[in-house]
């Protein structure tokens, strides 16, 4: 397995990780430690991954969801209904987890390390309102939550068309300038940047991102843009019940 803990100032109790794309089970196209069972890839070596997983020290088996693009985020000690895109809890040792191959994933943590959230943010879900959602939904101050931005496809290499960048200028403030004209009536989008843009006007000051691109990076990770039968990266963040 390849998995990584996030640079990023939480609560030292609390704990956080994402995953990469080697050291699993699963074959071409979706080598080797893909986590998705939505993909097409063998159930058996899925669940073989998840497995793998789960001999880290997790303190229970994560709480997977059917991500569909949405604006549904979760409480998940209170819901038992998984189609969601973002998973919240303040439960000690519930294991909030998204995955992504080019979309966001966003981690949220309170200061006080009492509450915790995972994000899966493609365009579409941070245009309608998925990390709003998100936010609204924990019981903590926004100015008291911290927010990590996870690996992603970058600027570079994300190109949308004008439909798009026009919907984010009229949502968003400062959208404008997290797009450059790359030919006409095509942009490039700087994912992280408008998410990063949005937390903070939401008064989330604290955001950290990784600056880790998806798709440009074919050794650590999964990316769609790059091929889109692919595998699932996972971000997963907990509260210990033992610090």
């Amino acid at each position: 397995m390849n998995i990584q803990q996030p640079e990023w100032a939480i609560p030292s109790h609390v704990k956080a990780l994402y995953t990469k794309r080697l050291g699993g089970r699963s074959e071409a196209p979706f080598d080797s430690f893909n986590l998705a069972e939505h993909v097409g890839d063998d159930p058996v070596r899925v669940l073989r991954n998840r497995k793998l997983l789960l001999s880290l020290p997790l303190p229970a088996s994560p709480c997977w969801l059917q991500q569909t693009h949405s604006t549904t985020a979760i409480t998940l000690e209170l819901e038992k209904n998984r189609v969601a895109d973002a998973a919240i809890t303040r439960e000690a040792d519930t294991v909030a987890v998204v995955m992504t191959a080019d979309c966001l994933p966003i981690l949220l943590c309170n200061r006080s390390g009492t509450e915790v959230a995972a994000v899966h943010a493609g365009w579409r879900g941070l245009l309608d309102g998925i990390v709003q959602a998100t936010v609204a939904k924990m019981q903590s101050p926004t100015n008291e939550l911290m927010a990590w931005i996870g690996p992603a496809i970058s600027q570079s290499k994300f190109e949308v068309g004008d439909e798009v960048r026009q919907a984010f200028v009229e949502k968003q403030a400062l959208a404008d300038k997290r797009f450059i004209s790359n030919r006409q009536a095509h942009w490039l989008c700087d994912l992280p940047a408008l998410a990063d843009d949005l937390l903070k006007s939401l008064d989330v000051a604290d955001v950290t991102r990784s600056n880790l691109c998806s798709y440009s990076n074919d050794t650590d990770f999964f990316s769609y843009r790059r091929q889109a039968v692919t595998g699932r990266m996972a971000s997963l963040i907990w509260i210990p019940s033992v610090a």
